[in-house]
């Protein structure tokens, strides 16, 4: 282990009970302290503590505008009474087309302080789809009463296919604070609906998760104590992550607004272009903790190991580097890790945490030094985890004050998301780290619904054989998805990183090799033994990849059906890569 840190954190604890069903039940020993009633509540308590700190940020032109905590919270109550005088309430949220920015949190943290759910969408719903069908279903459902997209011009198309016109938040801004927001903010309960965030899952409509107070502010306190170095200093963090996802909206922007912290917007985007905006604002912000997903890490990584002035910027003041536990390959944890030691002397913590936008999301946390990427952690204070045998692996289940209630207006995806003892049945694998040491945590292992079997009967675990032949491939695979469901043998279709030559025949002799380096592996489900390169990147607008930049592996194998097709073609077409060429 060559890093090391000085933050504090919980102990490594867990209690085990094992029950006579074959079930596992994994608890924290820590009790859950008492958390915040409202979201607002934490906006109102760094406005009396430190007014005049930063709180939000984001580019105008060569500078930045900032939004101090003092300034937040007014705008925030004249948001919230100007939305409440046009008749706002539970039952007509607030829907927002557009990507991150001030104007967003404000009308965001206004809706929440006034009782009127929010309901952040994702742009692509909007600017990237041909049909607008997604929109429209969401719009069907959410029927909402007010709607904003930060550049109007841009969502014209989409705001006309839903019969919607944009609100400006100026025009909001243009109201006074009253007693009727007031008395609204005090009714506020920890069940009172906060969000209504959208996820489609692998498969079919957008399903929305409801997303109350109490599981918002839960999930903070419980993040709280399994890190407490969080209240040591004032956090500061550089963030791209979208705002209709959990991770982005809950995990990180709430991180900043319970403890104080700064945000400062981040217009870049895991994707080439893209990503040098971000390497723009590393140069001249330096955080205290950096969030990414794998795809950020992959195209944010050369830009770090080539660029000195952005690497010292970059590490100057931060301890804490977060990633996405369940698909960080382990070639980018080494890179990462020999930044870290090159130029911090491996003064820095590498950690994760696990959950979806059901669970506000953390339901398990790191809060001890790891060695490799995988390792999810130990359940979060309050949080409970059961784990199921299920095909050879151990299905997870979530229960606590952070799980959703359910889904907005579709009580029958609520009633099959959950166990009979109330379990969210969240869909995903673990393992233990070490099953003689349970306090060592757990390993993702994979989704259980994306697991197929082989003609022979042999269960494939899909995300395993993702990881192992992203890092055999190292450095040109991006990402992959596994294929051979019925099928002899296991294959893979390919999407080449940035780094890749662009000779076909180089890039033909290296994954060549990466196939005969994992066939030294036995066992036919634990490798594949052919792999087609992919010409076209995945599609969002199909739903191939999230705003995130994750694969969704079930809509590739539906949209590229003919591809895997050819792939398992017998004989094989020539394009067709094997471990001979």
């Amino acid at each position: 282990m060559r890093l090391h840190t000085r933050l504090r954190y919980a102990p490594a604890e867990v209690r085990v009970e094992k029950r006579a069903d074959g079930a596992t039940i994994l608890r924290s020993p820590q009790a859950l302290k008492p958390y915040a009633r409202a979201v607002g509540d934490w906006l109102v308590q760094w406005h009396e503590r430190a007014p005049e700190r930063t709180f939000l940020a984001e580019r105008k032109g060569e500078g930045w505008r900032r939004v101090s905590y003092r300034d937040a919270l007014a705008d925030t109550r004249r948001i919230g009474q100007a939305l409440l005088d046009l008749g706002l309430g539970p039952d007509k949220p607030v829907a927002i087309l557009s990507d991150n920015s001030v104007d967003h949190a404000l009308l965001a943290l206004g809706a929440m302080h006034a009782g009127v759910p929010v309901a952040p969408i994702s742009p692509a719903y909007s600017l990237m789809s041909k049909d607008f069908a997604k929109l429209k279903y969401i719009f069907e459902l959410l029927r909402p009463g007010l709607v904003f997209a930060e550049q109007p011009e841009m969502f014209a198309p989409a705001l006309a296919a839903v019969g919607a016109t944009s609100t400006p938040v100026a025009r909001l801004l243009e109201t006074h604070r009253g007693a009727t927001l007031e008395a609204a903010f005090s009714r506020l309960a920890p069940d009172t609906v906060a969000k209504i965030l959208f996820t489609s899952g692998s498969t079919g409509t957008p399903k929305g998760v409801i997303n109350t107070h109490r599981m918002l502010c839960a999930n903070q306190q419980m993040l709280a104590q399994v890190w407490p170095f969080l209240e040591d200093r004032v956090q500061t963090i550089v963030d791209w992550l979208p705002w209709n996802h959990t991770f982005g909206g809950n995990f990180c922007f709430n991180l900043m607004l319970r403890n104080g912290g700064t945000l400062y917007i981040d217009g870049g985007k895991p994707a080439p272009g893209l990503a040098e905006i971000t390497a723009k604002n590393l140069r001249e912000i330096s955080p205290t903790m950096y969030f990414n997903v794998p795809r950020g890490f992959d195209l944010l990584m050369p830009m770090l190991e080539q660029d000195a002035e952005l690497r010292r910027n970059f590490f100057r003041e931060l301890d804490m580097l977060f990633y996405a536990g369940a698909a960080l390959p382990q070639n980018l944890w080494e890179r990462l890790e020999a930044l870290a030691v090159a130029e911090k002397g491996g003064n820095l913590s590498m950690i994760s945490s696990w959950g979806s936008t059901e669970t506000a999301p953390s339901a398990a946390a790191v809060h001890y030094p790891i060695e490799r990427a995988g390792v999810i952690g130990l359940p979060n204070p309050g949080c409970e985890l059961k784990l199921v045998p299920s095909a050879g692996k151990l299905e997870v289940r979530v229960k606590g004050p952070n799980v959703t209630p359910g889904y907005f207006r579709r009580d029958d995806h609520t009633k099959e998301a959950f166990d009979e003892e109330g379990y969210y049945r969240i869909g995903d694998a673990m393992k233990f780290a070490d099953p003689a040491v349970p306090e060592k945590g757990l390993v993702f292992d994979g989704r259980v619904a994306e697991d197929f079997k082989l003609t022979t009967g042999t269960w494939v675990h899909a995300g395993a054989v993702r990881v192992k032949l992203i890092a055999a491939g190292n450095p040109i695979i991006q990402d992959a998805v596994i294929t051979g469901h019925d099928r002899d043998e296991v294959g893979a279709l390919v999407f080449l990183s940035p780094a890749a030559p662009r000779e076909p025949a180089q890039i033909r002799a290296k994954l060549a090799a990466a196939l005969r380096e994992l066939a030294k592996e036995p066992g036919s489900s634990t490798h594949p033994v052919r792999l087609l390169v992919m010409s076209e990147p995945p599609q969002i607008d199909t739903g191939e990849i999230t705003d995130k930049g994750y694969i969704n592996q079930r809509a590739v194998l539906e949209r590229r059906a003919a591809l895997v097709q050819r792939l398992h073609a017998d004989p094989p077409a020539a394009e067709v890569i094997g471990p001979g060429g």
